[in-house]
């Protein structure tokens, strides 16, 4: 047996509360040398050693290299010890926090068994379950709808025209809140904006001022009223955090252009030296851009700064959470701070992480709720784009996905296709309207929320940035083909409310030709099958399964849309 690929870890992803007495357990085999039978000896951590209960795990996924055993304990007592049963070959061994032992003594269990020692209640990571079944529509608001009456002397871009860094349309929060009937009617019940707060660029990621919406986007009054419009019809909002970084046009940097170590806001950057030199590289940036110095998120006074940003807008225009800009590169430290403040303020508001990678440690329920899903974008991009990988990869790969974190993160992932800071999905796949439809399908039946980007259900191409921050063309909802896109677009969105599609088991299987996502809970099982020749079919059965004679079956997609 293999026995280095054998892996379990307390307390993480392997083993994590759903409550103060249930608790899910993984381990992991090398996937070419799969255990006969594994069990889970346990008791509470005083009693283990005078008596066992036993429960067997069972086969739970693949990924590339290992395969999973997963099993839910339900205790008497929250506080655990265990330890697994191996049986391979006919030969039995036993695998604790020693490693793999021929014998085990339970008399000395107190020493080396795996234990979660007690289930703290504030340390389980929580559910948010309006995230489990949100569709979020995203949008960027100076290309969305131009309503509000204003100064337009900043317009400097015709709408429809292709945009560069600097085109500015005239699309503001009033123009969004004209059109909520109609983001409403694509089955959306989330709405992300890129960030609203004063910058002087179009996009906003250069903010001076956090207390007010930019009055080119209407001020804020106009967010009252797209919350409160929002709110109406059902739909959740959530704003864009940008507390890694601030303009170079702010009180506080000016104040330490001026003064330089002098200024009290001196420690809430990174700079070398006593003062800003001349030529603006002795400060840290973000990315490389000198207008957005980044902040020293660490220090006392930036991270009380944002949390009553953070919370401000929560309290007085009840937002229901943030999507974090450049989240992995901000302190542990003031995430864990954000967190209990924002959740004192409003229990149900979310924080979602912009993290392109692995993200773990920043998922243990006490940071965010979510991230975007980026992973989940590059194995479409691998599978649709650049058809790098077949059916069978496809399902390995994003099985490997949902073993990195717990099942309660997975159910409140983030998933998307595109964003602002990538192409255009449809543009990637080459205007391939089937493929789009497909992925958008995997989308929507992956664990989680799944997101549209504004203009992506009429069919609106682009490239990397600024061309995937083109301007919403109203007049194509007026074509046939785009109507009827539209139609089917809506329609997979309307299967996220779906009861198995918010709380079911996830079971993702590929065989060459044709891949399986099934998802199932207690009165429902929905089975999501995608065939590059036959195109895609939902089926619907009762309880735990699909039975042929009781199941709803029904054809979304036959074959490649013309």
């Amino acid at each position: 047996m293999n026995i280095p690929a054998i892996y379990h870890r307390a307390e993480s992803n392997y083993c994590f509360a759903l409550d103060g007495k249930t608790v899910v357990l993984r381990i992991r085999f090398s996937k070419e040398d799969v255990p006969d039978r594994v069990s889970v000896l346990y008791n509470n951590k005083y009693d283990i050693a005078r008596h066992q209960y036993r429960q067997q795990l069972h086969h739970l996924c693949d990924d590339s290299w290992y395969s999973y055993y997963s099993t839910v304990l339900h205790l008497k007592d929250s506080r655990l010890a265990y330890v697994f049963e191996i049986c391979h070959d006919n030969k039995v061994q036993y695998f604790c926090e020693y490693g793999i032992t021929e014998q085990y003594d339970f008399n000395v269990a107190y020493l080396n068994s795996f234990q979660y020692a007690y289930i703290n209640a504030n340390d389980i990571t929580q559910n948010v379950p309006w995230l489990n079944n949100a569709v979020f529509y995203q949008v960027f608001p100076d290309r969305f709808y131009k309503a509000s009456q204003k100064d337009e002397g900043y317009i400097n871009s015709r709408w429809g025209q292709l945009p560069d860094p600097k085109s500015f349309y005239g699309g503001d929060l009033d123009g969004i809140t004209s059109k909520l009937d109609y983001i409403k009617s694509l089955n959306v019940n989330a709405l992300y904006l890129t960030p609203v707060f004063c910058g002087i660029s179009n996009h906003k990621y250069d903010i001076y001022d956090y207390y007010n919406v930019d009055p080119m986007f209407g001020g804020n009054q106009a967010l009252k009223r797209l919350v409160e419009g929002c709110h109406k019809r059902g739909i959740r909002v959530v704003l864009d955090a940008v507390f890694n970084h601030i303009s170079d046009r702010s009180a506080q940097f000016q104040d330490v252009l001026k003064r330089g170590k002098q200024s009290p806001y001196f420690n809430w950057f990174v700079i070398e030296g006593d003062k800003i030199n001349e030529q603006r590289d002795n400060y840290c940036q973000f990315a490389s851009c000198p207008y957005m110095p980044k902040l020293d998120t660490s220090v006392r006074e930036v991270q009380q700064y944002f949390i009553d940003v953070a919370t401000y807008w929560i309290k007085k225009y009840d937002i229901d959470g943030w999507r974090l800009d450049v989240s992995d590169e901000v302190s542990h430290d003031f995430w864990r701070m954000m967190r209990k403040a924002v959740r004192k303020v409003k229990s149900d508001a979310v924080l979602i992480g912009e993290n392109w990678h692995n993200s773990e440690s920043y998922l243990n329920g006490d940071q965010f709720d979510s991230i975007m899903n980026y992973a989940f974008t590059k194995q479409m991009i691998d599978y649709f784009v650049h058809e790098k990988i077949d059916e069978v990869q496809l399902a390995l790969q994003l099985n490997g996905l949902l073993m990195r974190y717990t099942d309660t993160t997975n159910n409140m992932m983030f998933n998307l296709l595109d964003c602002h800071d990538t192409d255009r999905f449809y543009s990637l796949v080459k205007r391939d309207k089937y493929k789009y439809l497909c992925a958008l399908a995997m989308s929507v039946f992956m664990p989680g929320s799944c997101n549209i980007y504004y203009g992506d259900e009429i069919m609106t191409e682009g490239g990397y940035d600024p061309d995937n921050r083109r301007t919403f063309d109203w007049n194509r909802l007026n074509d046939g083909e785009v109507k009827q896109f539209v139609q089917q677009l809506t329609s997979l969105l309307a299967l996220k409310q779906q009861p198995a599609l918010q709380r079911g088991d996830v079971k993702i299987s590929g065989e060459k030709g044709v891949f399986v996502i099934k998802r199932s809970c207690d009165v429902q099982t929905i089975l999501l099958t995608v065939s590059r020749e036959k195109g895609v079919y939902i089926e619907e059965g009762h309880g735990n399964g699909v039975a042929e004679e009781k199941s709803n079956k029904y054809f979304l997609i036959q074959g490649r849309l013309k």
